[in-house]
């Protein structure tokens, strides 16, 4: 037998994720708790897609680095089992080189770290003077 989280759980568990909130009775009345000092996620850009197990390559462009978002409200809004972006994330000019961006990660550090989630949009074609960017709400992470 197949199963599948309900929609319940798949909203809590983008909440506890992105907003740092606890998950209700999850071992006790307590429940599965958020973490003592929130901290942020990292977003990613990528030009080869990842697997389930991670993978993929990053965005190398001159000017590249991740983004740091806040696990919380102000970082993400979490809507019917959906995460998105709460404010503009704006990634560095690119100065040199060209690549082709098809989608972004969630990851937990600034470099190396896991990738907690994937998605493959934007189809991004970034050269010399081109800002990534993903204007409010345009960077969706479904539990699903």
């Amino acid at each position: 037998m197949a199963g599948s989280k309900t929609n319940t759980f798949e909203n809590a568990a983008l909440l506890n994720v992105f907003n740092n909130e606890a998950i209700a009775n999850i071992g006790d009345a307590a429940g599965l708790q958020p973490s003592a000092a929130a901290g942020s996620l990292f977003v990613a850009l990528f030009t080869v897609a990842p697997g389930e197990a991670g993978g993929g390559t990053e965005a190398v462009y001159t000017g590249y680095a991740r983004v740091a978002v806040a696990r919380s409200s102000a970082g993400w809004t979490i809507t019917d089992n959906v995460a998105a972006n709460t404010a503009e994330i704006t990634f560095g000019e690119c100065t040199d080189g060209s690549e082709t961006i098809i989608g972004a990660a969630i990851m937990t550090a600034l470099t190396g770290g896991d990738m907690l989630y994937w998605n493959d949009d934007p189809n991004l074609a970034v050269s010399v003077g081109v800002i990534p960017s993903f204007a409010i709400g345009s960077l969706t992470i479904t539990d699903g």
